[in-house]
């Protein structure tokens, strides 16, 4: 069981996560680590962190697991981790993955014995270290919570019990997050290409709106539900002027289907919200 007073740690994965955190926190003489990539060894050891030959050695006394590998690898890294983990270690998941996945690691690692935590790293790493905002949930998030505050973590905040229900909040939050810079790019490409920049920029200054997102949202949703064909109409037009200028519309043409979708829906919409808060 962790000692919340002092965690051993174990991390698997040692890219820019682990390093900022371990280099941060001062982690020296309770923290070993395994990567895959070999060369990470001699960022281990300047950071204080004992390297590991494999994933069994970094984790046979660690209290406190910390898996920051490649999304692609986050479900085989927990099942690879099962076996080998102390009897009741906290696997702290922080890998950017989808809900089902986490859900199928914490399948294997609580058969195995351990503790699984879903947690969701809200921010980049650098500049926030130890300060990124961390969404934490499972069976055992609370004791994960204070482990991670022992290790050093200042900026975390316990979800719910569901497996899951971090990641839920990452990944739909990275729709907004991640589609703004799409578009955003999609729209500085064409706006260069026409030579129009400046005026374009100017223009959304003009109309920024610093409402909440609850706020923001609900009128978003509203225009959609209200004006959608109309809006998709018009998309298409600025599909069309983007590919005049020799820029794929990509986000646009998704923008053109959402809008589509969302016409006339104003009662679905006020049903699954209805559906939400009860």
């Amino acid at each position: 069981m962790t000692d919340p007073a002092n965690p051993s740690i174990g991390l698997i994965g040692y890219g820019e996560a682990g390093h900022t955190f371990a280099s941060s926190a001062g982690w020296e003489g309770r923290a070993a680590a395994f990567d895959i990539d070999a060369a990470r060894r001699a960022v281990m050891e300047s950071d204080g962190v004992v390297p590991c030959a494999d994933a069994a050695a970094a984790l046979e006394s660690a209290g406190l697991v910390l898996s920051l590998v490649t999304a692609d690898a986050a479900l085989k890294a927990a099942r690879d981790a099962a076996p080998v983990l102390r009897q009741g270690a906290l696997f702290c998941d922080m890998n950017s993955v989808a809900p089902g996945t986490k859900r199928a690691a914490a399948e294997a690692v609580h058969g195995a014995g351990g503790r699984y935590v879903d947690v969701a790293v809200l921010a980049p790493v650098n500049p926030a270290r130890l300060r990124v905002p961390l969404l934490l949930a499972g069976p055992a998030a609370d004791e994960a919570a204070a482990a991670l505050a022992a290790a050093g973590f200042a900026n975390l905040r316990v979800v719910g019990e569901q497996v899951g229900r971090a990641s839920a909040i990452k990944m739909i939050r990275s729709v907004m997050v991640k589609g703004v810079e799409a578009l955003t790019a999609e729209m500085m490409i064409a706006a260069e290409a026409a030579g129009v920049t400046d005026e374009v920029l100017a223009s959304l200054d003009a109309s920024d709106r610093s409402d909440p997102w609850a706020a923001r949202a609900a009128y978003n949703v509203e225009r959609m539900t209200t004006h959608g064909l109309r809006r998709a109409a018009e998309m298409e037009e600025v599909a069309r002027t983007l590919a005049e200028l020799g820029v794929e519309p990509a986000m646009t043409s998704g923008t053109i289907d959402r809008q589509r979708q969302m016409a006339g829906r104003a009662a679905d919409w006020r049903d699954l919200r209805k559906g939400e808060a009860e």
